[in-house]
């Protein structure tokens, strides 16, 4: 198996190293950069320890930091200072411009200034309004000043570098890449590859493996490469081939490298996620426009975020930040625009033709779709659109609420909206909940339909959150107003109630399903964690993840896919076990009433520390109301069962069909033990092992948890795992 590329924020750890052997005068300024902390993004680990006296742990105070890295540089040393965030820029702003930049040839000759201010920036971490924002725009144009962002395509230690040689400068990090991977040897997945144009701050071009010239050019830099490229795959899907162009250096301009290739698509667009307005993406339009005017086929198009400020909730957040479906279906729009009037001659007349002869649908029905194999009905949570507007086709249209998440549902085609269920109805799988007419219907506010409604919420007569493929007892009726329910029974007066939520009630039906069809049987054995303990702090310390049990449990359960393939099977009827190549582990996530089961994907060919980046991430999702995507909550060969609070010694699990078994994990717990004869202090942990027995039997789950086990109590089996 190839190797894979370290995480950006290992390469730029590495490249700090690498930059304080070479470089002798070389000092690092910031907010928590000594050790052991490391960093706020653990970029900076390791560097005080091995380069004393020349790392500093600065006050909270980013103008002051700056006034001291300019006085550095003054008197002939190098300076890399970290801005904990990019947003605090703005306070480096006064030194940046007014002394950094201007000392440069303020003296009567050139001096140089080797400083470069580290600032991380963007959003899609939920960190809110004053930790998300992308502030590259405010510093363009700056005199003596360089700007560089990094990105998957660049090499950090030729960024910083080659910014320490032309400084003073500023290099922006999108936070988002800190846990992604750099595309290595020029591949970048199946079908595109990249290329550098230049030297290490030059251009990455990014083209198809096939070599299709490009129907839109898209100039992306830093973190929104990620997003291009999901655009791309998108709009391939649509036969609309896409070449990436992402710079390593944003200031000075340097465009001339990459003009013959803007040259030849029909569309050249830049995409940035700041807000519009004195933008990076603003000064290349303007170049492109002075430089190729006459052999433009259309306007640059230029894509930004929303005009706002970052909401701290996911949903919103998603909502605020330019994505790669914006992206796709704005480069979509634009190429159709520009190909319509190509289709025939301006002298050639336009047919007339009349509406009978031709076979158009009335109208197209929005049908609710199956999002899980655990419920039959959702409910609306709220419509994206009005009703009557105007919506075109993969548009967010409205959000079903299932019993394990929120899911978007998109336009099947453009038109008209017309709602028939109204927010806070429960509607079946296959019912038609709205129509798209190619005429503007009219409107039926009485409905209570659409987002500002006044009509009262409605609920149908029959709603479940789960039940599998078991038909309902009754039939469902027509949704009724809550009004018209005839009351309910009154309730002794000292007695207290409350109702199970859809999450509660799902899980119900899971729990349900699984007693009724799996005979379980189940298997407990007590593993030492000392030594794994150890290691595991070590882990985290270099790696800058939470390491803790859970991610080494699943870690240690995916390494035994080889020799217990059939555990991490599914059953497709009495006699057939349908096996999984590879294991996709589900972890329960207790947040209060909700319990999810999201998949961390391919666990055995990832590291421990990107594991425990999935769970962090899983983790404030389930804090955060449940923002999961099906796609995340769907999958899984194998569920463990996270039990791990203090004083638990063990939990049962269930199995959660069509699964074939479950691990849970228990609570830490001290002990005395003999050790060699001599009586000791250890910390245990119990795993358990509920399976399915019509598959498996006692011996194998024994054999099962003895290798499991044995992978958490070896630290250097251990190791290879990490490897």
């Amino acid at each position: 198996m190839t190797p894979l590329a370290p995480r950006l924020a290992e390469s730029l750890n590495g490249a700090l190293h690498r930059l304080f052997a070479e470089r002798p005068g070389l000092h690092l300024l910031g907010e928590d950069v000594a050790d052991p902390y490391g960093g706020a993004f653990k970029v900076t680990r390791g560097l005080s320890d091995r380069h004393p006296g020349r790392v500093l742990s600065t006050p909270i105070s980013e103008n002051g930091l700056a006034g001291v890295a300019a006085g550095l540089a003054l008197a002939g040393d190098e300076v890399v200072a970290e801005v904990m965030f990019g947003d605090f820029a703005a306070l480096v702003f006064d030194p940046v411009l007014n002394l950094i930049s201007k000392s440069v040839t303020m003296y009567g000759r050139r001096l140089p200034m080797p400083v470069v201010l580290r600032c991380p920036v963007g959003g899609r971490r939920g960190y809110g309004p004053t930790h998300s924002q992308s502030v590259q725009k405010h510093f363009v144009g700056m005199p003596n000043l360089a700007l560089y962002e990094l990105s998957p395509f660049h090499d950090p230690y030729g960024l910083l570098a080659h910014a320490l040689d032309h400084g003073p400068a500023l290099l922006f990090e999108d936070k988002v890449l800190y846990t992604r991977r750099a595309y290595a040897d020029g591949v970048v997945d199946e079908h595109f590859r990249s290329s550098l144009t230049g030297d290490a701050a030059g251009w990455a071009h990014v083209t198809p493996v096939d070599g299709a010239a490009p129907d839109v050019v898209l100039l992306c830099p830093g973190g929104v490469a990620h997003r291009a490229l999901a655009a791309a795959h998108l709009l391939r899907e649509r036969g609309v081939t896409a070449h990436l162009l992402v710079p390593g250096r944003l200031y000075p301009l340097d465009i001339e490298p990459v003009l013959p290739l803007l040259e030849r698509p029909a569309l050249v667009a830049v995409a940035e996620e700041s807000t519009a307005g004195g933008t990076w993406g603003s000064d290349i339009a303007a170049l492109v426009y002075e430089r190729l005017w006459p052999r433009l086929r259309a306007p640059v198009l230029r894509l930004s975020s929303a005009d706002s400020i970052i909401p701290a909730a996911r949903h919103l957040e998603d909502r605020v930040l330019l994505g790669e479906r914006h992206i796709a279906e704005a480069v979509a729009d634009r190429l159709g625009t520009l190909a319509a009037p190509a289709a025939r001659s301006v002298a050639e007349p336009v047919a007339e033709v009349a509406a009978e002869s031709v076979s158009v649908p009335l109208a197209v029905p929005l049908v609710v779709p199956k999002l899980n194999s655990n419920d039959t009905h959702y409910l609306v949570t709220g419509w994206l659109a009005e009703d009557g507007a105007r919506v075109e086709a993969g548009a967010p249209l409205v959000e079903l609420e299932t019993s394990k998440a929120v899911e978007e549902i998109e336009a099947p085609a453009a038109g008209y909206l017309r709602i028939s269920a109204g927010a806070g109805t429960e509607v079946e799988v296959g019912a038609v909940i709205a129509e798209l007419h190619e005429l503007a219907p009219p409107l039926n506010r009485a409905a209570g339909s659409g987002p500002g409604s006044e009509a009262p919420a409605t609920i149908a007569a029959y709603a479940t959150a789960g039940g599998g493929d078991e038909p309902p007892a009754a039939p469902a009726q027509a949704a009724q107003p809550a009004q018209a329910r005839p009351p309910a029974e009154p309730s002794p007066a000292d007695q207290r109630t409350y109702v199970l939520d859809r999450v509660q009630r799902g899980t119900a039906a899971v729990v349900s399903r699984a007693h009724k069809e799996v005979p379980a049987a189940f298997t407990a054995v007590e593993v030492c964690v000392d030594a794994l303990l150890a290691r595991l702090r070590l882990l985290s310390e270099e790696s800058g993840a939470e390491v803790g049990v859970p991610e080494a449990v699943v870690k240690a359960v995916a390494a035994v896919h080889d020799r217990f393939g059939h555990l991490f099977g599914s059953l497709v009827d009495d006699r057939t076990v349908a096996l999984a190549e590879t294991p996709h582990v589900a972890v329960t996530i207790d947040a209060g009433r909700g319990l999810y089961t999201p998949v961390i994907r391919d666990c055995a060919s990832r590291s421990i520390a990107d594991i425990a980046d999935d769970l962090m991430d899983f983790r404030m999702k389930a804090w955060r109301g449940g923002d999961f995507t099906t796609s995340e909550l769907d999958g899984g060969t194998i569920t463990i069962s996270i039990n791990t609070e203090a004083d638990v010694v063990f939990v049962q699990p269930i199995v959660m069909w069509p699964q074939l078994c479950m691990l849970s994990v228990g609570g830490l717990r001290r002990q005395l033990a003999l050790h060699d004869g001599v009586l000791a202090t250890t910390t245990v942990v119990v795993l358990g092992l509920a399976y399915d027995h019509r598959v498996v039997n006692g011996a194998e789950a024994v054999a099962f948890l003895r290798a499991v086990a044995d992978n958490l109590r070896e630290p250097d089996r251990l190791d290879q795992l990490v490897a």
